[in-house]
């Protein structure tokens, strides 16, 4: 009866329940993917970083078809993502059909203990940082914090900019999507949620202070970022206080509730819907980004060996007589390691060279 309200409520019994709480503090067993139902068939949300699911390959999109042997078609999303489930180290086949291949193939997979790291960080280039969220767990906000202040060491001066990765984040934990878009913003609403009764509404807002003290950054999402990584790139994007670069997030934009029964089982009920602070719906419709940009693959071109010809090499050319007076560094004062960053991660690649840009006329 629930699973036929939409594609989000269910019945939970007691290891489903056991295991939805042990999902949302970043440690669980399974393969790394987020599902939902599509036309009966199981769709993945997005895989998460470092698991089996993205170490093979799955792709936000893909629609499996069959576990094992067991055609997914009349399966409920739990009875398929139970069958999925099982002892780490045994094996699961699964049998995938994606747009732009003709016909199914097949994917095996070993399940694994999966504990997700949900924050990493890097450096990208001389004081611009890089930070990726692979979900929301009840530790977020405070790793995202750690994560900052950790580059703000390795950086020496200020931070100049950062990019904020939220692609294949299929969401998680509501508050922690709140410290989330709230390290960055200084005052003003995150999100709201709508239900059906006035007093079921609730307003997240700001709290004063910009762990970034006004840096620009540059938010990645695709179609794979969903839920609590969409409140946090609409909440960044109303408020201006960031550039949403790549491709229309996935649109998941419902509440769920989970009562839990006294059998030690719950419900999942969907009970309203998320808001931007401009007071746009997220449910169906996802956000566009400011900037899109398609997941490409580059090549780095072949040299034919000539050097280039300038001003300089003219004959009797004039010297330049003024000297450096620190130029902020652009896109290409690290050729070797931006043109290797272009060919793995291109829309990465991008999103650096366009925080460059915001951080060169913010300081002019």
């Amino acid at each position: 009866m629930l699973d036929g309200l939409d594609p989000h409520s269910a019945y939970l019994n007691k290891e489903e329940f056991k295991e939805i709480s042990i999902s949302t503090s970043g440690k669980f067993g399974g393969l790394g993917i987020e599902v939902q139902m599509a036309n009966g068939f199981v769709k993945v949300v997005a895989p998460i970083d470092d698991t089996p699911a993205s170490k093979a390959n799955i792709q936000a999109g893909d629609l499996i078809i069959r576990i094992d042997d067991t055609a997914v078609k009349g399966m409920s999303l739990m009875d398929a993502v139970k069958a999925m489930r099982g002892d780490a180290g045994s094996e699961v086949t699964l049998t995938i059909l994606r747009e732009e291949r003709d016909e199914p193939f097949k994917v095996t997979l070993k399940r694994a203990v999966i504990r997700v790291e949900s924050v990493k960080s890097r450096m990208l280039d001389r004081g611009y940082g890089y930070v990726r969220i692979t979900q929301f767990s009840s530790q977020t906000g405070d790793s995202l914090k750690h994560e900052l202040a950790d580059l703000k060491d390795e950086a020496e001066d200020p931070l100049r900019g950062i990019v904020l990765d939220l692609r294949n984040n299929p969401g998680g934990v509501l508050s922690s999507a709140v410290d989330v878009a709230d390290t960055f913003i200084n005052s003003g609403d995150i999100v709201s949620i709508r239900g059906r009764a006035p007093n079921t509404d609730q307003q997240f807002t700001a709290t004063p202070g910009d762990m970034l003290d006004g840096a620009p950054i540059v938010v990645l999402v695709n179609e794979g970022s969903a839920s609590a990584s969409e409140i946090v790139a609409g909440a960044l994007q109303d408020d201006n206080r960031a550039v949403i670069m790549g491709t229309r997030t996935f649109g998941k934009g419902s509440v769920q509730t989970i009562v839990p029964l006294a059998n030690g089982a719950a419900l999942k009920l969907t009970t309203a819907r998320y808001y931007t602070p401009s007071g746009r719906s997220i449910q169906a419709e996802g956000i566009e980004p400011d900037v899109g940009i398609q997941n490409v693959n580059v090549t780095a071109a072949e040299s034919n060996g000539v050097t280039p010809f300038s001003e300089a090499d003219l004959a009797g050319a004039l010297s330049n007589d003024t000297t450096d007076t620190g130029r902020v560094p652009g896109p290409s004062d690290n050729a070797t390691s931006s043109g290797d960053l272009a060919q793995s991660d291109y829309p990465l690649y991008e999103a650096l060279n366009l925080l460059k840009g915001l951080h060169i006329l913010r300081d002019r």
